[in-house]
């Protein structure tokens, strides 16, 4: 199963049932895990009676993540199983979250990668919670580490439906945070803001004692602005239309893109907090190795 190829899987179809989303989380896990380097010797200093290389099947909660860090090589630790971290998603679940590419929406792909990383985060044991918000509706499923909890995790990731705009700062922080727990959270959006109200959000979620990452979402004729000679964007948010000659466009586009995305990485970064921008066209392999390098800051 392991080495099934995932992409002919992302089907609104499959991706919008429980069993699903199970499918392409195990499939995306497992082959990516089988996937590790292997490797046969230990760096200097380390004892082989503390360390051997990771081999398909262990315990990944054995994993060193630290020595993962610093060599780029897989090794399980013997003497000693690493802690356990709790994590929080929370998922954008405003309007331009329906934005769609090859028939999936933004939103579809967000769910799709919080299935990915809970069922890599259970299977280190743990603990894993779900939170989707905009103005007019509110998701929250707060961290535990079993299997029943992620079949629930997996279930109301299906239910969450995108509407409108982003809650006031507020209300949305004060429903998800817990200022004094040691936690990681990823926060999946596309950023879309109409003022800063996404920023203002992500920078009341940092504590001394967490870690926060972005995962920008965005769609890859986004990012390249890959269209037909003249297209009309419509707002999702507020209904706006604009026709775009997209040869005349294209440059100063490519060019407000990348200013953008290097401010929004700049902004947090001075917030510390993490920033990914992630292609929907991209490989899911690279979230969990994104995931597992953001869970080593904490541990």
């Amino acid at each position: 199963m392991a080495s099934r190829d995932y992409h002919d899987l992302l089907k609104p179809e499959v991706i919008n049932t429980v069993s699903g989303l199970s499918l392409i989380s195990r499939i995306v896990v497992e082959g990516y895990i089988s996937g590790l380097h292997r490797s046969k010797s230990v760096g200097p200093g380390m004892e082989f009676s503390q360390y051997r290389g990771y081999e398909p099947g262990d315990d990944l909660r054995l994993l060193d993540w630290k020595m993962l860090a610093r060599s780029g090589r897989y090794y399980i630790k013997q003497s000693e199983v690493e802690s356990h971290v709790t994590v929080k998603f929370i998922v954008d679940a405003s309007a331009s979250m329906e934005h769609e590419e090859h028939g999936i929406s933004k939103l579809e792909f967000a769910r799709v990668m919080v299935a990915c990383l809970s069922h890599l985060a259970q299977k280190q044991g743990d603990s894993v919670g779900l939170f989707a918000l905009n103005e007019d509706d509110f998701t929250s499923i707060y961290p535990k580490a079993d299997q029943k909890h992620f079949n629930r995790l997996l279930l109301e990731l299906l239910k969450i439906s995108t509407e409108g705009k982003w809650p006031e700062l507020a209300i949305a922080s004060r429903k998800i945070h817990n200022r004094g727990e040691k936690e990681l959270i990823f926060f999946l959006t596309d950023m879309y803001e109409d003022v800063s109200e996404l920023s203002d959000f992500v920078k009341n979620l940092k504590t001394a004692t967490n870690e926060v990452v972005v995962l920008q979402i965005m769609a890859g004729a986004e990012m390249d602005f890959d269209y037909k000679k003249s297209i009309t964007f419509e707002d999702l948010e507020t209904g706006a239309k604009v026709k775009v000659d997209v040869n005349k466009a294209k440059a100063t586009y490519l060019k407000a893109l990348e200013e953008k995305i290097e401010a929004t990485k700049e902004q947090l970064l001075s917030q510390g907090v993490h920033y990914h921008l992630f292609r929907m066209d991209s490989d899911l392999g690279d979230a969990l190795q994104l995931f597992l390098k953001e869970r080593i800051r904490l541990v």
